[in-house]
């Protein structure tokens, strides 16, 4: 990853000391970063650390972000509330593009922590 190149997430910070850590394998310290790294590989189209991410429970078998033509084009976290020390919920907007045309998906999305790890379980729409 470029160290010029800042955060997909918006943190303001540089890619390789915000998400990128975590991409290349260090555990997320809280469910925000956690959501903030799984946008930006959104972003990245890394379906490996996506599906690496997301619960068992839930994950998909595959994405296929190869295939996906959505830009995006910004995070903005709207809410992190720690429910216990193994769940949290986290509110955010996703700004992205598709074909041209704008769009926002508005989520709550609920984290799981398991052997000190942080998943992504599932997330509600709104």
């Amino acid at each position: 990853m470029s160290e010029s190149n800042g955060c997909p997430c918006g943190s303001g910070v540089l890619l390789d000391d915000c998400c990128g850590c975590y991409i290349t394998g260090s555990p997320a310290l809280s469910a925000d970063h956690l959501m903030r790294s799984r946008y930006t590989a959104y972003v990245m189209k890394n379906e490996a650390y996506l599906l690496a991410t997301w619960h068992a429970s839930t994950r998909p078998l595959q994405l296929d972000l190869d295939a996906d033509a959505t830009h995006w084009l910004g995070l903005k976290l709207i809410n992190y509330q720690l429910q216990d020390d193994n769940h949290a919920l986290v509110e955010f907007v996703a700004r992205y593009k598709i074909a041209g045309r704008a769009h926002r998906l508005h989520e709550v999305s609920q984290f799981v922590l398991e052997h000190g790890r942080w998943f992504y379980l599932d997330g509600v729409l709104r």
